[in-house]
């Protein structure tokens, strides 16, 4: 079988090629193999593809597709990835095609009343949001806020949902340039139009200057932050003290109710090591927390020692870090430049990054691996731009250019949705992404 093109272009020479993937029905195309022009590139192949799937069910509706040859992400014409990688294109290529990482559907902004500074979409039951307002909100979907966390004194600049698998009640975290840390308990099923207005169960204080990021220990029994004093705090999320015995304020009765109590909190211990502001933190695994910090280094700790384990330094003031790829064993982290970067630890004697990723223009505010796949990961930065990121090509899969000015945090939603907010003052949601 033989492909005609469709533009008046000159002639190009043809390979053979088949079709495969691992997509069930209806993404199956027959895998005999057919004659293609050698200069076409991905929407080419994906125009084929397309056509390939309307001959066997006419209603079939086109839909963009990536393709791979020998693992690696087409990004360039056939011939010109051929010649780069090597590829001999006298015997049939095989290319592997799969859905397109790209949102399928913008919902409709969720307005707040200032910069949006923080989200979390690690709960698929609900959105957390920080803004500059003091407020924390919690979304139920897309313009749909179930509460509102008040407190605070100042700009949140952190927040973290710490437990929300079981019935109704969901444990959520800020921290803010107050320089105290909250805990918020709510009923994570209520679904009232109406935003509820809730105080938090208990206030954490310890920093001498802004709070800049939280993490939660997987068990949900601790968490750390980062500040601006240049120290980590680790802190116990229960209401009680080390004795056991609650520390409370006096209760307060608003509105003829009384209210519950809240407890205030100590830090359980501090980890000193870094010189300038810890920018972000992130507690993947028992006993091991990474930071990112202004003084340029990521560091390791060992939480029960509070030793620092190992540093590595990249030159640039550090925004953001996360942990994941394949074994949750890759560093990535953003920061003053445009460049996300990505170590692998386990490579003994080096310091260098295994991947760099340059297409931002701006300075990078948020990075996130996606929670189920090890090859993708997504970056926001003031370019007002958020990218998605496949560990199989140097080019982003995906561009989201919705905000109208710097996009401050961003976090995948459901496995599917990316979740944003920025100066616009907007909570975004890029829905129905395909992440193979």
């Amino acid at each position: 079988m033989e492909i005609e093109r469709e533009t008046n272009e000159g002639n190009s020479r043809r390979i053979q090629v088949r079709f495969i993937t691992k997509l069930k029905a209806p993404y199956k195309v027959p895998t005999t193999a057919i004659a293609i022009p050698s200069d076409l590139s991905r929407l080419g192949l994906s125009s084929i593809v397309n056509k390939l799937l309307q001959a066997v069910d006419s209603e079939w509706k086109t839909e963009p597709f990536d393709f791979l040859i020998d693992g690696e992400l087409v990004r360039m014409s056939l011939e010109q990835f051929l010649l780069v990688k090597g590829i001999s294109a006298e015997k049939i290529l095989e290319i592997e095609y799969i859905r397109a990482v790209a949102p399928r559907k913008e919902e409709e902004p969720s307005p707040h009343d200032d910069w949006v500074s923080a989200v979390d979409g690690s709960s698929p039951r609900f959105i957390l949001t920080g803004c500059y307002d003091s407020l924390g909100r919690i979304w139920k979907q897309a313009g749909w806020c179930t509460h509102i966390l008040e407190g605070h004194s100042g700009a949140i600049s952190s927040v973290r949902i710490i437990n929300s698998e079981g019935a109704g009640s969901a444990t959520v975290a800020t921290a803010s340039k107050d320089r105290t840390l909250r805990l918020w308990k709510f009923d994570a099923e209520d679904s009232t139009d109406h935003p509820a207005r809730i105080r938090a169960f208990k206030i954490l204080r310890g920093h001498n200057a802004s709070v800049h990021s939280i993490a939660a220990k997987t068990s949900g029994d601790m968490i750390c932050s980062g500040s601006w004093d240049c120290t980590i705090n680790l802190w116990r999320t229960n209401d009680t003290d080390t004795n056991g015995d609650a520390v409370s304020i006096k209760k307060r009765k608003v509105n003829n109710k009384i209210e519950e109590s809240q407890s205030e909190g100590e830090a359980v211990s501090t980890l000193v090591g870094h010189t300038q502001c810890v920018s972000s933190v992130v507690w993947p695994q028992h006993n091991t927390i990474y930071s990112a910090s202004w003084d340029h280094s990521v560091r390791k700790w060992d939480v029960e020692t509070g030793k620092d384990l190992s540093d590595m330094f990249c030159g640039k003031a550090l925004n953001c870090i996360d942990i994941g790829g394949e074994g949750l064993a890759l560093i990535a982290a953003g920061g003053s430049d445009p460049v996300l970067r990505i170590w692998d630890p386990r490579k003994p004697g080096t310091s260098a990054p295994v991947f760099q990723f340059s297409s931002h223009s701006s300075w990078i505010s948020a990075c996130k691996w996606h929670n189920t796949s090890p090859l993708h990961l997504l970056s926001s930065s003031y370019d007002g731009k958020v990218m998605l990121w496949d560990l199989r090509t140097a080019w982003p899969v995906s561009i989201i250019d919705t905000h109208k000015d710097k996009v401050l945090c961003a976090d995948w939603w459901k496995g599917d949705c990316v979740v944003s907010g920025g100066v616009d003052a907007q909570l975004r949601i890029s829905s129905d992404i395909s992440i193979q």
